[in-house]
C-alpha cells in the first residue's frame, strides 16, 4: 500500500501507542512531508514504540537502532576501511569498505536512541547524511541511498548530555511526548506490556496507576516517575503475591514493592533532599494516599475500578 494512503485512511496508522494522539498526529504530517524526526520526552513515554510503529508505517524492511553513548564513533556509524582488504583491492576499493550502521538502515528507519548522547564530532559528521544523502569514508565519497528516515530521541530531563547544535537541529522536525493523557491510557499500556502471572483486581491496578499518577503532580520531584514505574508496580506485587503463596494480589503486595519498585525512579528538588530521602518520601506520600479517603475507596472498591 502506498505510505500517503496508510497515513491518510480512516484507521489508527500508529497501533502499538496506547493514546498520544498529538504525537501521532505529528508523526504522520513529518513522514507525509518525508521529514526527519527527533522524538523529544523524557524517559517511558513510548518514544521507540512509536519509532518502531513509524516503520511498520514505511514499510521498509529494516529497523536499525543506534544507541547514543559519548563512546560512539563516526566509524561505528559510517563504517571503516578494513586495513587487511585494503592490503589486498587497495586503499579507495569499496571491497576495503566495512559498512556501518547506516547503510544497514536503507530503504526503512534510521533509529537513534538519546541523540543528544553522541558526541560532537559523530554530531557533525551527520551534518552530510542528513543534508546530502552521503558520507565521507576515509579518503572517498561513498554514495548512499536517499530512501531512509532518521528518527533520534532526545530525553530534556538528562543533565549529562552533549548539546545538540542549532545547525544539527535544523535538519529535523521535533515531536514531543508526554506521559499518558488519562489514567485509562496508562493502564492500557500496562495491560498491554506488563507481564501478567496471577490475577489482579481492576482495583488495585487502577489504585497503582493512581499513585504514580499523583508523584507526577508533586512539586517536590524533580525526576517524575515513568509508565515503566506503574508497570513496575503491577509485575512485583504479582511475584510479592506468588512468593507469598497466593494466587491474586493485594493491598499488603503493593505494599511491600513500592518503595523498592519507585524511589530510584524519582528525584527530589533540592529543597526537599536534604529532609528526605527518595525512600522515605516514597513510603510517606504512599501511606498518605493508601489512607486518604480517595485512595481508601479504590483499594476497598472489590472487582473493578471506582
Amino acid at each position: 500500500m502506498d505510505l500517503n494512503k496508510k497515513l491518510l485512511g480512516k484507521g489508527d496508522s500508529f497501533t502499538d501507542i496506547v493514546g498520544q494522539e498529538k504525537a501521532k498526529v505529528q508523526m504522520k504530517g513529518a513522514l507525509l512531508a518525508g521529514r526527519h524526526v527527533i522524538i523529544v520526552g523524557a524517559p517511558g513515554v513510548g518514544k521507540t514504540t512509536i519509532a518502531k510503529n513509524a516503520s511498520k508505517v514505511i514499510g521498509g524492511k529494516n529497523f536499525v537502532r543506534v544507541q547514543g553513548s559519548p563512546d560512539l564513533t563516526v566509524e561505528d556509524l559510517f563504517g571503516d576501511i578494513d586495513p587487511i582488504k585494503a592490503m589486498k583491492f587497495g586503499p579507495l576499493s569499496k571491497e576495503a569498505f566495512t559498512p556501518g550502521k547506516i547503510f544497514k538502515a536503507d530503504g526503512g528507519v534510521l533509529f537513534f536512541d538519546e541523540l543528544n548522547r553522541c558526541p560532537e564530532k559523530l554530531q557533525n559528521a551527520l551534518l552530510q547524511v542528513l543534508q546530502e544523502r552521503k558520507c565521507t569514508i576515509g579518503s572517498y565519497d561513498v554514495d548512499m541511498k536517499a530512501d531512509f528516515v532518521f528518527i533520534g530521541t532526545m530525553n530534556p530531563e538528562d543533565s549529562s548530555t552533549e548539546k545538540i547544535s542549532d545547525v544539527l537541529l535544523d535538519r529535523f522536525d521535533v515531536v514531543y511526548m508526554g506521559y499518558p493523557e488519562t489514567i485509562d491510557a496508562e493502564k492500557g499500556i500496562v495491560n498491554g506490556v506488563g507481564k501478567k502471572v496471577c490475577d489482579v483486581d481492576g482495583n488495585l491496578l487502577h489504585f497503582m496507576a493512581y499513585f504514580v499518577r499523583l508523584l507526577r503532580e508533586s512539586e517536590d520531584l524533580e525526576k517524575k516517575p515513568s509508565v515503566r514505574a506503574t508497570i513496575g508496580l503491577y509485575e512485583r506485587s504479582q511475584a510479592n503475591a506468588l512468593l507469598n503463596k497466593k494466587k491474586k494480589v493485594d493491598y499488603n503486595d503493593i505494599q511491600d514493592v513500592v518503595v523498592s519498585v519507585l524511589s530510584h525512579r524519582i528525584r527530589l528538588k533540592p529543597s526537599m533532599k536534604y529532609l528526605l530521602s527518595p525512600e522515605d518520601f516514597v513510603k510517606k506520600e504512599f501511606e498518605k494516599f493508601a489512607n486518604s479517603n480517595v485512595g481508601a475507596e479504590i483499594k476497598n472498591k472489590k472487582g473493578g475500578d471506582p
